[in-house]
């Protein structure tokens, strides 16, 4: 397996680099620290910026303690962040490309979005977004999940990165059931919605069910809860609610200016949620 841990060494970028070497380290990984020098600028500037970023990784590859004694190799490329990060992703055949979260620039983000969202939205590779601060390794993991192949193949993903380890995998599906507000509206009683809801999901567990074993992921030391409500309501209260370490999420393909411009589930959680980030996209 190897890992490719993007840093811009903010204090962001550094969890991140922890993160790296535990997941490395659980899973006798190689790790590749990366970063991006911005090429727009002065041919004079990038060279010493280059060596500077060089001398610091492998500073770090020694300094910090997950990733000492780990096989680990500093890289320093030159362009645009995301575009950067990818090819090296492609150069390295990552498993994985480790992130930290961004940093919030409110105008930018709502135009082109963030370095990690673009790298989840262009790119074939999982992206784990670090939030957190690095206590071990992961011990519990929550997969939002619909019945679509996404979502099993992010679930395969997760658990082929270790994800949690030995530890318990929570599955979550929100179920939305498209009368229930016009029951209410209507005036139709509690006890039939109620009974309405619950029909829903019961028919939502048997599909998701269905599709585990289909999977052949019926086995896995997990539980299965149904959410009613939107997707990212549904996914977001049940992060509150249980406070997983990792949160694994699958992604959809998208094109033209809707790949470009327009939000997701995941890039909302993305944004919004305060836990830690896996981000599978379709198989290619």
């Amino acid at each position: 397996m190897h890992i490719l841990a993007a840093t811009d060494f903010s204090t962001r970028s550094h969890r991140a680099l922890r993160r790296a070497g535990v997941l490395a380290r659980d899973n006798g990984a190689e790790v590749t620290l990366l970063h991006v020098v911005d090429d727009d600028r002065p041919a004079e500037l990038v060279a010493l910026e280059k060596r500077e970023a060089g001398r610091i990784l492998v500073e770090q590859i020694g300094s910090v303690a997950e990733l000492r004694g780990l096989p680990a190799r500093a890289l320093v490329v030159e362009g645009d962040p995301f575009d950067g990060i990818l090819h090296a992703a492609a150069s390295a055949k990552a498993d994985v490309i480790v992130m930290g979260s961004p940093r919030k620039q409110l105008l930018q983000d709502l135009l082109v979005g963030t370095t990690i969202e673009r790298v989840v939205r262009t790119g074939s590779f999982p992206v784990l977004m670090v939030n957190r601060e690095v206590e071990g390794s992961y011990k519990t993991a929550l997969a939002a999940v619909d019945v679509t192949e996404p979502s099993v193949n992010a679930v395969k993903t997760g658990m082929a990165l270790g994800l949690p380890g030995r530890g318990l995998l929570t599955l979550v599906h929100a179920s939305l059931p498209m009368a229930q507000g016009k029951m209410s509206y209507a005036g139709v009683g509690r006890d039939s919605i109620d009974r309405y809801v619950a029909d829903a999901q019961a028919r939502a567990t048997e599909e998701l069910t269905a599709l585990l074993e289909k999977n052949g992921l019926d086995g896995l030391k997990s539980s299965v809860r149904i959410a009613n409500g939107a997707p990212f309501e549904a996914i977001a209260a049940t992060v509150e609610h249980w406070k997983p370490d990792v949160l694994i999420m699958g992604t959809h393909n998208r094109t033209g200016l809707v790949k470009m411009f327009l939000g997701s589930v995941t890039e909302e959680a993305l944004r919004s949620l305060d836990v830690d980030i896996l981000a599978v996209p379709p198989r290619q």
